[in-house]
């Protein structure tokens, strides 16, 4: 990656880039922001610049051995931590290193990635990923070497608040004092569950959704579509650059996600149990991730056939397809239901997050939507 690959945020590439020129790269940063925004992705870029040995006012040089090796994210001086699970490979203690080389192969095939979509690469999808005391242990030892080539070590640190507290209060020496000429960047979504004294340690990059105008300027050079498909394709993305890449990527699973949930929805409105309980079984097979992104994908079309009912086009997310569907089906999410059958997708997601058993929480779902759908008009 290169900070000409990362649509917007000029505001903290211009940081970036001046800290390194000026020789006042801190220690210890966090780049935050929402899914989408870029924040692995720059701080790539951003590891790339600090090690360049050519690097120009704007960005790195992509010839010299530094970023050759940054190609492949084979430098000897830049290291990863992720979260990592057992998974296939029933590892009693893993660590990053046990999953370097698909973290790796994720990054060239994409550095846009989210979390569930990792968990599913490395075959963990049914496991929630950790950081734990082994990798602390491990990162001491790493930035306790002397740099092998590049004037700093650079660690970056994927996804920080899944790094348990035993993991986190290792660190906390190591992020206040560093061994000379480290730079640790975090990188994260949430700072909820990233320890107050951590968090108090480190210099933040606030990352913002990338602006319309900024995401056309990108897709133009990408992709070759109509110039009406391009502004849908933006106003759906809302300014999340893996929605883009998703939607582009993913066209099948969403077409049989809206057709599930339509099916849902169908069979909730006419309480049909036997249909329920067959549409329980299809979905039950999709496996924990796939169905984790199904339940979001639901309260995402909750959401927008909701903002239908205000007339507000600007307001509403939807792809042709999903409008077809949600001009009938809007009229059903109301002010008497919205709430209820929000809370209910939501807690159904997180129970499926934590392992509960998917049959029983696709038919606790369907059963609790029976009547809630009264509304005037024909799903059928």
């Amino acid at each position: 990656m290169f900070f000409r690959d990362i649509p917007g945020q000029q505001d903290i590439k211009g940081r970036l880039i001046q800290s390194v020129m000026s020789g006042r790269v801190s220690h210890a940063q966090l780049f935050l922001g929402p899914e989408g925004c870029g924040n692995l992705p720059m701080a790539v870029a951003y590891a790339r610049y600090i090690s360049c040995l050519k690097r120009n006012e704007n960005d790195s040089c992509g010839t010299c051995s530094s970023c050759i090796k940054y190609n492949k994210f084979i430098h000897p001086d830049l290291h990863f931590i992720f979260p990592v699970n057992s998974g296939k490979k029933k590892l009693d203690h893993p660590v990053s290193d046990d999953y370097i080389n698909e973290w790796r192969e994720k990054l060239l095939q994409n550095p846009w990635f989210i979390e569930t979509e990792w968990y599913e690469f490395i075959g963990i999808e049914n496991k929630q990923g950790f950081i734990g005391k082994d990798e602390s242990q491990q990162i001491i030892r790493k930035l306790s070497l002397k740099p092998f080539e590049s004037d700093h070590k650079i660690l970056i640190i994927w996804l920080p608040e899944r790094m348990n507290p035993a993991a986190a209060n290792k660190l906390l020496k190591l992020i206040e004092e560093p061994p000379d000429m480290t730079v640790i960047i975090m990188v994260s979504e949430s700072t909820e569950k990233i320890l107050p004294t951590i968090l108090s340690r480190l210099q933040v990059h606030r990352f913002s959704r990338i602006s319309d105008k900024e995401m056309k300027t990108s897709l133009k050079k990408k992709f070759d579509l109509p110039e009406n498909q391009l502004d849908n394709l933006i106003h759906i993305s809302d300014g999340n650059y893996h929605r883009v890449l998703e939607i582009m990527d993913s066209s099948e699973e969403i077409a049989l996600f809206l057709d599930k949930f339509a099916s849902l929805m169908r069979i909730c409105h006419q309480k049909n149990i036997n249909m329920l309980v067959s549409l329980a079984d299809e979905l039950h097979a999709f496996g924990r991730e796939k169905l984790k992104r199904f339940l979001d994908y639901s309260l995402k079309m909750i959401r927008e056939n909701y903002a239908m009912n205000y007339n507000r086009q600007e307001l509403v997310y939807l792809s042709s397809e999903e409008k077809s569907f949600s001009e009938r089906f809007h009229p059903y999410v109301n002010r008497k239901n919205v709430h209820d059958i929000y809370t209910l997708l939501n807690k159904a997601s997180g129970d499926i997050e934590s392992n509960a058993y998917a049959r029983i929480v696709l038919l606790d779902i369907g059963l609790q939507l029976f009547g809630r759908l009264e509304v005037e008009g024909d799903l059928t």
